[in-house]
This record gives structure tokens, sequence and C-alpha cells, in this order.
């Protein structure tokens, strides 16, 4: 998949283009893929993805991100876009009028404009369907449900603030996951017989609360069963949010590796204990729940 991050790189072609965030990739957006392929099909052009990075409520509202860039790129090549434009989205770029990320967009020469019905553009949020409409015809995929529920990042992001991992993966339609650097930490797994990898996400980076079964895939293409603990560690008086997990049978050195983690299921939520011998009791039993949890993963 090709990426650039201006539609003044792209070469002077034809193409369709679907215009959005894509935080999570989730299941709404992988149905307006799946229009956007079929029209780009249609009209023999590249199927394109103008995106923003960050995504524009990271910017405007704080909220933490589903996918790092890289991560997006990766889902969006897997469910067979030709091309993205990944847009750098600064407070300078969110503050241009409408107009100017029109002009941007017909740099596209694009046939067909495929939007879900939420969108809108430019300071204030002033530009939507109708403005589309100036630069080519526009396809509006309206926003999909499930079970009565509406598929949104914001829901997926509520979801994890839960620990309900089971929600974001139908949400998602993947298990929900993170991908960081092995990095060293204060060594106490180790010293109490459950060593862990700390690992460090991106800045921003949505995690889910509690202790979880996970599979992890590592650098060179190893796959191995583990428990997750996201939280602040509040046994040993945490003062930060910490990304700790302990792979079942792996006694390898991953420092400065790169470790890609896949979310099960919730365990238990963070507690807690009333000194390391307790704590060590209950990692037991989450080990033995988390084997269960992956025996057919």
């Amino acid at each position: 998949m090709k990426t650039f991050v201006s539609p003044a790189q792209r070469p002077d072609t034809g193409t369709v283009v679907a215009i959005g965030s894509f935080d999570g990739v989730h299941l709404g957006h992988q149905a307006l893929i799946a229009q956007l392929k079929a029209r780009s099909r249609i009209h023999r052009v590249p199927s394109v993805v103008y995106t923003f990075d960050p995504p524009t409520r990271v910017l405007t509202q704080g909220v933490e991100f589903l996918c790092t860039l890289p991560e997006k790129l990766e889902l969006l090549q897997r469910y067979g876009v030709d091309e993205t434009v990944a847009v750098p989205f600064t407070a300078e770029f969110a503050s241009r009028p409408k107009d100017e990320f029109l002009n941007d967009l017909r740099l596209l020469r694009p046939h067909v404009i495929v939007v879900g019905e939420d969108f809108h553009f430019g300071r204030g949020r002033a530009g939507g369907v109708e403005d589309l409409r100036a630069v080519a015809p526009v396809e509006v995929v309206p926003i999909h449900g499930l079970s009565g529920e509406d598929i949104k990042s914001t829901r997926i992001r509520e979801y994890l603030r839960e620990g309900d991992v089971a929600g974001a993966r139908r949400l998602l339609g993947r298990h929900y996951d993170a991908q960081g650097v092995v990095v060293q930490g204060d060594q106490l797994g180790r010293t109490i017989g459950w060593p862990t990898a700390n690992i460090r996400v991106p800045e921003g980076k949505a995690l889910p609360l509690g202790v979880f079964a996970v599979v992890v895939l590592g650098p060179r293409g190893e796959r191995w069963h583990g428990m997750a603990n996201v939280g602040m560690r509040p046994t040993v008086n945490g003062t930060e949010r910490r990304f700790e997990v302990h792979l079942f049978g792996v006694q390898q050195d991953l420092y400065g590796q790169e470790l890609h983690v896949k979310f099960f299921t919730h365990l238990r939520g963070e507690q807690k204990f009333s000194g390391l011998d307790e704590l060590k009791a209950q990692l037991s039993r989450d080990a033995a729940a988390a084997q269960t949890a992956l025996r057919d993963a």
C-alpha cells in the first residue's frame, strides 16, 4: 500500500476516496472500506483513504487513540486499501476554512467520495456532505450498528476503560491489541517468581485496565501465551500506569524488542493485596485462568 502525507504528493490520476479518522478501523470503518473498494473497481482507479494523524478527536477533545499511525496503516492494508493519505492533524490544519480542505481534496481527482453520515470538516466543523458534492458525487455510509449498539470509536474506548475487551472485540471484529518496546522495569516480578516484560507503548495509546489473558507475538514470528496487567500496581504503591506481561514458559531476554499484545479475556480488575504473598497466590490463580481461556487460542 502506498502512503502519502499530502494529497499533492500522489500522482495526478483519478481515485475513489474515503475520508475519516479511521481510529481503530472497526466494523463500521470496514463497511466504509468495502464500499470504497467496490466503487474503485467500478471506476478502475485506486482506492484511497484520506485520514488524519492523530485522529481528530485526540487533538480537539484530548481522547486516547485506538491505533497508532503504523497500526492504522497495517490494518488499512490488511483490508485491501490501495493508497493512504495520512495528513498530520495539527491545530493549524484544524483551523483551516472548509474551502481549503475541498481544494486539497480536488487534488486527488475523486470519481466518488465515500464518507460516514456524521462526517464534518474544516474550522468549527463547518463543512459537511453537501460541501463535498462540489468536488465529486458522494456516497454516505450510515453508522453501522450491532445488536442495537452503534459501532463507534468512542464506544470502544468506553469498553476499554471498563476492561471489557470482549465488548471492544465485538465492535472491532478482532481482538484489541497494542504494540510496544520492552523496557527496564523495577524487576519486582522476577523476585517473586513472576517475571514480566514492561512494555512501553506510545503516549496516548488507549489500554484496557485490569488483568487479562493475552497472546503475544514476538519480533521473529514467535507466538506466546501469557497474562497482562495494566494499571497502577496499588500493592506496591505504584505512581504511574504500567503495562506488564508475563509470558508462560519464556525465559529469554526481551529488552529492546517490540512485542505485539492481543487482549483475549478479562480476568479481573486491578486490586490491592495485603502483601506480596497474597499477590503471588492471586497470580497463580490468574495464570491458571489465563491458560484455560487461551486453550484454543
